[in-house]
């Protein structure tokens, strides 16, 4: 279901959303236009929504912008915060994936896709700094999150992509 702006959710986020406990606040980094801030502020959480560019985010009181970047060595602007869920979606910067797995509290939930090898096959992204290793996503997570859910595979919606998804719970 799009929303007042034609943006659809993800089906993984949207599938997988009631893991999220009833109002924990969560963090979507990489918001881009934030589709899944307001998915999820609509939903009655409160959003951290994190981009470089917070001005193509929706103006909503349960979302909170920070204006961010999260490559190039700038530092982590969320030091000390904890949320109840991580929610990254289309984006991958490895040096960044401690921080966002140390952001999840005990039963905090991590619902995570991007590409993963074999997407070159179809456009970008297509450099190895940007697809994901098969299985990358749970050997991340291996001993200290229960994987409630896992696919590596290919998708042909919005378009022909290789994906990987991630939904698990930090133990």
């Amino acid at each position: 279901m799009p929303d007042a702006r034609g943006s659809t959710p993800s089906p993984w986020i949207v599938q997988w959303a009631g893991l999220i406990p009833p109002g924990a606040t969560v963090l979507d980094v990489a918001a881009g236009s934030g589709r899944h801030a307001l998915f999820l502020a609509e939903r009655g959480h409160k959003v951290t929504a994190v981009d470089r560019d917070i001005d193509r985010l929706p103006r909503h009181p349960a979302i909170e912008a920070i204006k961010a970047d999260l490559e190039e060595g700038h530092p982590w602007p969320l030091p000390g915060r904890f949320f109840g869920a991580v929610v990254v979606t289309n984006y991958l910067h490895r040096p960044l994936m401690p921080t966002l797995l140390a952001a999840l509290p005990p039963g905090g939930v991590l619902l995570y896709e991007t590409f993963m090898v074999g997407n070159e096959r179809f456009g970008k992204p297509s450099r190895p700094d940007f697809l994901l290793k098969d299985g990358e996503l749970l050997e991340l997570v291996r001993g200290t999150f229960s994987v409630v859910a896992y696919e590596a595979r290919l998708i042909s919606e919005p378009r022909m992509a290789m994906v990987q998804h991630i939904a698990a719970r930090r133990l």
